[in-house]
């Protein structure tokens, strides 16, 4: 009987120590001086900062959902990285948290390096645009666990935040004023749905949308709103009372979940305008306003909730550091039973 292999049964340990390889020199670019040892050890080792007084860890873990779909359509693997980094660091940074490190997690039925290292350097750029370090992860090769060409993704960040300095919206009160900063465009939700609408619509992929390719657009990785908002946090410390990562749920789902009951969030649908993408799919899939509210961002990737008094200037703040920052909204009192969320 011949002798068998690994590589037989489908797993080519070979491909993966090459995949390594690729990948050390991206790590390396995103490593803070916290970072002890590098890529390849059983365990990452991370020396909390000691200008921390009283730190708390803050992790969160995510995935980037059906856009990978499109990805493997598309045979564009090169932002869905920067997707996976966002979806958790964008979580963590709403309560005040600063990402530290990021691990990830790729996992495949039959590896193909030259795929994965596009992947892992989009993780790589989107650790350095949080200011993270991407200090571990794993390559899983699992033959018939996937189909040939497909791969998952998950994410994992921990930051930290001091104890005295956590976001947690407890001090937001009416008046108060709802600032939203700017998509790239669609993120990584409501891919199931935008996958639909381009099922019915069979748009042409290359063709001109707005001055890029359709492809592109729908594939635009997710924004990154991290050093911007440290920064805000930094220079006006007190300033942000809350913020919530528009993700799945969209608008109305997510905001409430920074609102302490008898407060609510009345957003103006005519403060922004919505982006042409998301136009588009309200038109060619026939998708209600009240849907495409509770799907998508429409345009909004993050809220920061700030007192009157301070809205100009935060928002001045934040638009000097890069950011598009449209006041949306504000806080008023509400009965039990009522929305936390409108938008109209």
């Amino acid at each position: 009987m011949t002798s068998l292999t690994y590589r037989d049964a489908g797993v080519d340990i070979d491909a993966g120590d090459a995949l390594v390889d690729r990948i050390k020199p991206l790590a390396k670019r995103t490593l803070r001086p916290e970072v002890m040892g590098g890529i390849g050890g059983f365990g990452a080792l991370f020396e909390l900062s000691k200008k921390y007084r009283e730190p708390v860890l803050v992790s969160g873990t995510d995935g980037v959902g059906t856009k990978l779909k499109l990805a493997f359509q598309l045979d564009r693997h090169d932002t869905v990285g920067q997707d996976l980094v966002a979806m958790s660091v964008n979580d963590i940074l709403v309560q005040g948290a600063e990402p530290l490190f990021f691990l990830d997690y790729f996992a495949c039925g039959r590896l193909d390096v030259d795929v994965a290292a596009d992947v892992v350097a989009g993780i790589a750029r989107g650790c350095e645009l949080a200011g993270c370090a991407l200090i571990g992860g794993e390559t899983a090769e699992m033959p018939g666990m996937y189909p040939d060409g497909e791969y998952d993704l998950a994410g994992f960040a921990v930051g930290a935040v001091e104890k005295s300095e956590i976001i947690d919206g407890s001090s937001i009160g009416p008046g108060d004023v709802v600032l939203g900063l700017a998509s790239s465009g669609a993120h990584s939700n409501g891919y199931s749905l935008i996958r639909k609408v381009i099922e019915l619509a069979s748009p042409d992929m290359d063709a001109d949308f707005h001055g890029r390719p359709l492809r592109d657009v729908v594939l635009e990785p997710t924004r990154i709103y991290v050093k911007p908002l440290l920064a805000l946090m930094r220079e006006m410390p007190g300033v942000v009372k809350g913020m919530a990562h528009i993700t799945g749920g969209g608008i109305t789902e997510n905001v409430p979940r920074i609102l302490r009951d008898g407060l609510a969030a009345r957003i103006d649908a005519s403060s922004w305008t919505m982006p042409a993408l998301f136009q588009w799919l309200r038109e060619a899939g026939n998708v209600a306003d009240q849907e495409m509210y509770r799907v998508f961002n429409c345009g909004i990737g993050m809220v920061v909730i700030v007192a009157a008094a301070d809205a100009e200037a935060a928002a001045k703040h934040l638009r000097e550091a890069g950011e598009t920052v449209y006041p949306i909204g504000r806080i008023e009192a509400c009965a039990a039973g009522d929305a936390q969320t409108t938008v109209g």
